[in-house]
């Protein structure tokens, strides 16, 4: 007689439902072959062993890490659900305001992978650039490429809130137009 198993992919629970379809695991179908000595194999094999992970898995977590897939992720749905980017921005400032500054310097290295319109890009490299400061680290390579919006953005329609938006955004975001009063690691 023989048993067929069915493997499915887990999904989080203890992160947002869009995050998660997000991160749900992708159909790999593709190949990669590296060379490697049998003792090399052997350390390999060990050390994913002790993760708990099969060979695969442990070397593309040290090549493809979790915390920068997510990243990668959020900013793809910016794109995909427009309708949903204030909570997305919002998601995203939750996330890089958690991180230390090795993580946080890991997590952004790379810049987006998905093309973004001009105000998402400058947002997100604002955001990126602010996170930085606040870690004492420096700010991603790509971060200086994100040009400003040619019309200003303001985080309030109210009149009577620019003098105070313009004179009190984080300078990241005044350098691109946006004018906000919070940012990473603050809530309004």
């Amino acid at each position: 007689m023989v048993v067929r198993q069915d493997y499915t992919s887990l999904h989080c629970i203890d992160i947002n439902t869009h995050v998660a379809q997000a991160f749900a695991m992708e159909n790999r179908n593709q190949y990669l072959q590296i060379r490697v000595t049998a003792a090399e194999k052997a350390a390999i094999r060990r050390a994913s062993q002790t993760a708990g992970q099969d060979m695969s898995g442990w070397i593309l977590d040290r090549l493809l890490p979790a915390s920068k897939r997510k990243f990668q992720s959020l900013v793809k749905l910016l794109v995909e659900t427009p309708e949903k980017r204030r909570f997305i921005f919002a998601e995203l400032n939750d996330y890089l305001s958690s991180l230390d500054k090795h993580h946080l310097s890991q997590v952004v290295s790379d810049r987006p992978e998905i093309s973004l319109d001009d105000y998402t890009s400058a947002y997100l490299a604002a955001m990126v650039e602010t996170a930085a400061h606040r870690c004492d680290i420096d700010s991603p390579s790509w971060t200086a490429n994100v040009p400003g919006l040619v019309q200003p953005v303001f985080g309030s329609s109210l009149p009577g809130l620019r003098l105070h938006l313009l004179t009190h955004s984080p300078p990241p975001f005044r350098r691109r137009n946006i004018f906000i009063d919070s940012s990473i690691g603050d809530r309004v």
